[in-house]
């Protein structure tokens, strides 16, 4: 058991103060960047170890992305971490998207092949000049800037598109093998399935760390549609747990809070120290885990002691 499983198990859980990560997407509307900037300012004082900004498909998102990350480095002391994908876009695209970054101070991307460009369930296809797959992307970006850590993506229930477990293993050691050094997962809501397939990835020698990634689902229904044709799988439990409350979103945010953090304090008390949140660009829930998990402000600490 690590020591951060000992603390909680003891009820010391502040004591040991895990590592944490937050994903963002950059927003379509000047609603939608009020909504962000308010979250990321909520948040920031949690000092997580980067945020996340995603990329959209085919790269659809690529200028408001490099602007959302351009604005954290320049009005925040986060380390902003860019999504990146193989789709839309030839090598040369690429590589002076990964150039524009590191000028801007980026040192960090989440290498991902990315999704079909006709939608999830749709063939998938790349630029016919472009990185035809993640590994690939992975090797570009270290070529160019071996100071680039790169992240990558991994799946507890393996990726919808691979054969069987033994192959989406086999992916991942490639994306190792070109220089990836942190996987974080697809969104899970068995634990067990996060521990077998570590089990899994271990016995294969891969050893960088597998981050668990964490959805609080604000909006139930919708959040069921989005991780499902991803290929999640949404436990019966769970949808009983929402049932009823489509139109009652306070409930529904208690309910969502209670079951993200009963998660991530299980796992913690299995010896997980980091959690990667998909905060769908929402501070509430995610701060409110964060505080269960023993995760404080400076300025509350401080006044605390």
């Amino acid at each position: 058991m690590t020591d951060l499983a000992t603390a909680i198990a003891d009820g010391h859980s502040a004591i040991i103060r895990p590592k944490i990560s937050f994903e963002f997407f950059p927003p379509k509307t000047e609603e939608m960047d009020r909504t962000l900037w308010a979250s990321i300012e909520r948040l920031a004082p949690l000092e997580p170890s980067f945020v996340s900004v995603t990329y959209g498909a085919g790269g659809s998102t690529r200028e408001r992305t490099h602007a959302t990350i351009a604005r954290i480095l320049k009005e925040t002391a986060l380390l902003p971490a860019a999504h990146l994908t193989c789709v839309g876009a030839s090598r040369r695209e690429i590589d002076e998207v990964v150039d524009r970054y590191h000028e801007v101070g980026v040192r960090h991307i989440v290498a991902l092949r990315g999704d079909p460009p006709g939608g999830i369930g749709t063939p998938y296809y790349t630029h016919a000049e472009g990185y035809q797959s993640s590994p690939e992307l992975i090797a570009g970006i270290k070529k160019r800037h071996p100071d680039i850590e790169v992240s990558v993506s991994a799946y507890p229930e393996k990726h919808p598109e691979s054969r069987d477990f033994d192959a989406d293993i086999d992916m991942l050691e490639a994306k190792v093998d070109a220089g990836a050094t942190r996987a974080i997962t697809q969104v899970f809501f068995d634990n067990d399935l996060y521990f077998r397939y570590l089990d899994r990835v271990r016995a294969r020698g891969i050893t960088i760390p597998i981050v668990p990634g964490i959805m609080p689902m604000h909006n139930f229904k919708q959040a069921r549609g989005f991780v499902t044709r991803a290929g999640t799988t949404v436990p019966d439990w769970l949808a009983e747990k929402f049932d009823g409350l489509d139109d009652d979103p306070e409930t529904r945010k208690l309910v969502a809070a209670t079951v993200a953090a009963g998660q991530v304090q299980k796992l913690a008390k299995h010896g997980v120290d980091t959690f990667h949140f998909y905060t769908m660009n929402r501070a509430d829930l995610v701060f409110a885990i964060s505080h269960l998990l023993g995760i404080r402000p400076k300025s509350a600490n401080k006044a605390a002691a």
